[in-house]
Formats: structure tokens, C-alpha cells, sequence
């Protein structure tokens, strides 16, 4: 594996702030091992859900092929499961990629792109039945913070992503690297997968 990792980060329009930048903090904190890069199917800036706009790197389909995939939720996501550009491209990319990421229901893309098919997977629990819908070859996981399973991690709803990552940095780069990293950044690291209130307050155990 090479020693900087490429992460592509596909945005569309609603998607969820904190679904992206939460995990790009963590990633970016390791600029010598990560290079951030943001894409959207027409490279024009993208407005989230809470209204500020990102500028992208990136217009789809890129020929370039990412190390880390990081796929954010939000309401966008409701629109983007019968985006076939961007399905095809997670395909494409998926194939060459260490590591496939999503935050929240940006698992829901992954699932419609059969990219999970036969696998575990988790998403937010308030949008779980939907979510859970966009495919029955999900093994969809009711109570899970974030969930591995091979080279795809799935997290949680919104601040999951930020345990998600710092769990996948743990994997490349040790437990200790992101202990640091969440010592650095302030922020209390849930490092148990299996940690989830949400689960139950929402109702699916």
C-alpha cells in the first residue's frame, strides 16, 4: 500500500455537512498520508443540506482511481439512489479502491450499486427503513456504530463518521495514530462498533 493515500469524496447536492467534514478533520490531520479530493458529477460547487457550498476537484466520471472512497448521506441521497452516472462510477471505482467508506445513508448509493450485495452493512438509524429498502442483498445491521466488513466500512448516522474513520486510520497507520489524532481534535472516540443508543431509541432492537 502506498504511503499517501488518494481519498475521493463524491458530493451532491443536500448532502450532509458533517457526514463529509468530520471525517475529512480526521483524514487531514495526516496530510503526509492523506490527499483529500472532492468530486461531483458536474464539478460545479455543491450546496449541503445546511446551505454552505463546497468547491470540487473534480468533475464525474474522472479517469483518475482512488486509494479511499468516502460517500456522505443526507436528503440528497433520496434522489441520488436512480443517479446512474454516479452508480457506475462507484462501481468502477470500487473495483481499484483499498478501501470503500460511507457516512449515514450514503450507504443506501453503495447498496443500489450492488456493491454490498452479500455483505453487512449499517446506516443511520432514523433513516434505516429506508435505507434498508434500496436493497435485500444487504446484510443491514440494526445496531452497529460503524460496520466492516472486507475492504467497505459503513457508518452510522452523521457523527458515526468520525469514529468510522478514525477506526479505518487505526487500521492503516495503528491504534495509537488515532488516539492521538482524537486527543488532538478533543473528541471523545467511540471505539466500540457495537456502541449504539440510537438503535434503540429509534426502535430496531
Amino acid at each position: 500500500m502506498k504511503s499517501r493515500l488518494s481519498i475521493g469524496v463524491v458530493l451532491f447536492r443536500d448532502f450532509e455537512l458533517l457526514d463529509v467534514f468530520g471525517p475529512l478533520e480526521m483524514f487531514g490531520l495526516l496530510p503526509e498520508h492523506f490527499e483529500l479530493c472532492i468530486l461531483s458529477q458536474t464539478g460545479a460547487i455543491v450546496e449541503s443540506r445546511q446551505g454552505p457550498k463546497t468547491v470540487v476537484d473534480f468533475e464525474l466520471p474522472t479517469d483518475r482511481q482512488f486509494d479511499i472512497l468516502l460517500v456522505p448521506g443526507g436528503m440528497g441521497t433520496r434522489q441520488e439512489v436512480d443517479n446512474p452516472t454516479i452508480l457506475a462510477w462507484l462501481r468502477l471505482q470500487a473495483a481499484g479502491a483499498h478501501f470503500v467508506t460511507s457516512v449515514c445513508t450514503g450507504s443506501a448509493l453503495l447498496a443500489r450499486s450492488g456493491l454490498l450485495d452479500g455483505r453487512r452493512a449499517t446506516t443511520n438509524k432514523a433513516a434505516f427503513e429506508w435505507v434498508s429498502t434500496q436493497s435485500e442483498k444487504v446484510d443491514w445491521q440494526k445496531k452497529a456504530r460503524w460496520v466492516e466488513d472486507g475492504k467497505f466500512f459503513t457508518a452510522s448516522g452523521v457523527s458515526a463518521g468520525i469514529d468510522m474513520s478514525l477506526a479505518l486510520i487505526a487500521k492503516i497507520h495503528g491504534q495509537e495514530t488515532s488516539e492521538q489524532l482524537a486527543l488532538w481534535s478533543e473528541y471523545e472516540w467511540h471505539q466500540d462498533p457495537a456502541w449504539d443508543p440510537f438503535a434503540e431509541i429509534h426502535g430496531l432492537v
